[in-house]
């Protein structure tokens, strides 16, 4: 069994050369989107990374076998399968490797690999959080202790809108976790620019996030850093138009006895459903959005290291 990260060729001489490198998941390939627009948002995030100034390296696991850096070709395969491909998060890893399966990765499962590989930014659409009724459930994401303990610093449009947000901050303060708000004094929702929830920092420059980055890495503090990036205002959704839809969801979810891995899934779709694909549309141009932004962060790291 091969306990190293395979990396592509492109990742590994990126690497090897110092040059600026950025995570990113697959299951928003597998898991976030419908085929085949999956696999051509995951094949704009790559170029939008080149693009920008940094090598991107698509995350997965690959025959058993972790993978930094996919070709065109698995993310066409990881595309086309879709759910039948599993949801992996951290506890996972061990099993999939040992049975030699594929596996699409969480954020949490992301950042794993990311650090087993040296990258040390990653660009998301949203986290995992707390979920709505977790005091009852006890369901909150792996992402959060993810962060809590490994040093990645994570580019997101904050916590999903599908949680409870103000718990999952509660949440990241308690793991240590820096939680720095691009260009806002809020915490975005994923689709809209507002939580109504107030960001513990501010950074309104590139420069200020990169350093903020080198900082966290140079002084070895043990866990990641979220960094939230609000979706553009042309594609921003109406807040009650999304939450109307959010509970509904929730709702049926529930009476479906929805839990686990599969409810963010299931409630992505049902909202994508609910709002005649708008949130789709708005998940891709977020996507974009902290691709962008992770992009240059990591560029920034390396020029500021020169």
């Amino acid at each position: 069994m091969n306990y190293n990260v395979v990396l592509s060729d492109e990742v590994r001489e990126a690497l090897e050369a110092g040059r600026p490198v950025i995570a990113l998941e697959s299951t928003i390939i597998s898991h976030g989107m419908p085929y085949p627009e999956n696999v051509k948002t995951a094949l704009a995030c790559q170029r939008l990374a080149r693009k920008h100034g940094a090598t991107p390296a698509t995350c997965a696991i690959i025959g058993g076998e972790l993978h930094a850096g996919l070709t065109d070709e698995q993310i066409h395969y990881l595309g086309y399968k879709g759910a039948e491909v599993r949801k992996v998060s951290r506890r996972d890893i061990p099993y999939i490797m040992a049975e030699g399966g594929d596996g699409a990765t969480t954020v949490a499962a992301t950042m794993f690999i990311a650090h087993l590989a040296g990258i040390k930014v990653f660009a998301t659409g949203g986290i995992g959080g707390v979920h709505r009724g977790a005091e009852t459930t006890m369901d909150i994401s792996a992402d959060l202790n993810e962060l809590g303990r490994t040093p990645v610093a994570v580019v997101c449009a904050g916590p999903k809108s599908v949680l409870d947000i103000g718990l999952t901050l509660e949440y990241l303060e308690t793991q240590g976790v820096p939680v720095v708000a691009f260009r806002t004094d809020n915490v975005p929702a994923f689709y809209t620019r507002n939580s109504g929830f107030k960001a513990p920092c501010r950074a309104d420059t590139v420069e200020e996030l990169s350093r903020m980055v080198m900082a966290m890495d140079g002084l070895m503090m043990g866990s990641g850093m979220v960094i939230v990036n609000p979706i553009p205002e042309n594609y921003e959704m109406e807040p009650d138009k999304i939450d109307k839809a959010t509970i509904k969801a929730v709702k049926e979810a529930e009476k479906q006895h929805i839990t686990g891995r599969d409810v963010t899934p299931f409630l992505l779709k049902r909202i994508a459903e609910l709002t005649n694909n708008a949130s789709l549309d708005a998940n891709i141009a977020l996507v974009y959005n902290n691709v962008r932004l992770a992009a240059l962060v990591a560029a920034g790291m390396h020029k500021t290291e020169e």
